[in-house]
């Protein structure tokens, strides 16, 4: 049971995550690595406001902002650079931004309230069902973050958004920029990179400058096993089926980590994004072959 909850609690952040990499990965259409500099720097910025008084539900959306403004648009539309060095270059920039913003490279919060340990959720949770606050709460947030995505997508701007990923020539015959179209789906995507961040750090009551390595695979390997598996569910949003993806990944990497030492994470992880590239790209000349 401490097995699944933990699971879900982690998988539902990264299904956070997740939504931003879908924006980049799957409408976009974008290698966007500053992923793994946006996801710490949610939780810097978390930690840094927390650690000064503020309230933990007010940094979760200072976060957004601050990963909203880390988004790679700028350079890469503005700037001219290409999609894989201008995400190479803000995510190789956003180390020091986020050490700047925390001060250190590892600030606890173990004696601070975060958004899981205050007085509201000792009154909304008493008892044994204090165990199950942190999930609820991390689950309202997700579905939150995934139901205003969804609206937004179905917007002008969202329709634009997707229509820039699969052809800039009809987003300029709307007499549309887009160019800025993919600055502002940049933006929400990392965004919401930071929050799930800001989210992760609160969860665990300490921020890490190295609690990004690794996001981006995450991230893709959540979107992909969610968009494989439950691509015939045509009833199910793809924004759900990402949410899948990732407790699916999570729980997987967790049983894995359960029969083998902490130190082959990183191992383990490789092989199992691996694995799920393999069988996406076999499914994917399958039904190539079937047409």
């Amino acid at each position: 049971m401490s097995l699944i909850i933990t699971t879900m609690e982690q998988g539902f952040i990264y299904g956070i995550l997740a939504l931003g990499v879908y924006i980049t990965y799957k409408i976009l259409d974008f290698p966007d690595l500053t992923v793994d500099g946006s996801f710490p720097l949610g939780g810097a910025v978390g930690a840094a406001l927390i650690t000064k008084g503020m309230s933990p539900f007010l940094a979760l959306l200072l976060a957004f902002l601050a990963g909203a403004l880390a988004g790679t648009g700028l350079i890469h539309v503005k700037g001219k650079v290409r999609d894989l060095l201008a995400g190479i270059i803000m995510m190789t920039a956003l180390w020091t931004v986020n050490l700047r913003i925390a001060g250190t490279a590892n600030v606890p919060l173990f004696s601070q309230k975060t958004i899981f340990k205050n007085d509201l959720i000792d009154r909304m949770f008493p008892g044994t069902l204090k165990n199950y606050a942190t999930l609820a709460l991390i689950f309202v947030i997700a579905v939150g973050a995934k139901l205003l995505l969804d609206l937004y997508l179905g917007t002008k701007s969202g329709f634009l958004l997707r229509a820039a990923g699969d052809n800039d020539k009809l987003v300029t015959s709307l007499a549309k920029d887009a160019g800025n179209v993919k600055i502002i789906g940049l933006a929400i995507a990392n965004g919401l990179v930071a929050l799930a961040g800001c989210v992760f750090c609160q969860e665990e009551r300490v921020f890490e400058i190295s609690m990004g390595t690794g996001a981006m695979v995450i991230g893709l390997a959540s979107v992909i096993i969610g968009t494989s598996l439950f691509r015939k569910l045509s009833f199910l949003k793809t924004t759900t089926t990402v949410f899948f993806g990732a407790v699916i990944y999570k729980l997987c990497v967790g049983i894995a980590i359960k029969n083998f030492e902490p130190r082959d994470m990183k191992l383990i992880t490789a092989v199992l994004f691996l694995v799920i590239l393999l069988i996406s790209t076999e499914r994917k000349r399958k039904v190539k072959g079937n047409a």
